[in-house]
């Protein structure tokens, strides 16, 4: 990702449990199988090793921390309409 013209690698660990996709030279893997995913690090063991020079991709669902931004949010019931959600600004919070 570039912000600014520079280069921004962010890292990313926890996944979200089950949504962790991995295949290597456009054959998906199955997880448990072909592969062990460590959740709390994000970091994928292979059950072998893929052989040399083959692409390998990965793709997956992460949550990422956040606080409030404001002390109170102002909702109004008045003009509150069914399965519309207030604008409430967030934080996010390094670990």
């Amino acid at each position: 990702m570039r912000r600014g013209g520079h280069r921004y690698d962010r890292p990313i660990a926890k996944p979200v449990a089950g949504t962790v996709r991995v295949g290597v030279a456009q054959d998906a893997l199955q997880e448990g199988i072909d592969y062990h995913v460590d959740l709390a690090t994000g970091v994928i063991a292979f059950t072998s090793a893929p052989d040399s020079g083959l692409v390998v991709s990965a793709g997956f669902e992460f949550d990422v921390p956040v606080r409030f931004d404001t002390d109170r949010i102002l909702v109004s019931v008045a003009s509150f309409q069914a399965g519309q959600v207030p604008n409430v600004p967030v934080i996010e919070v390094r670990v």
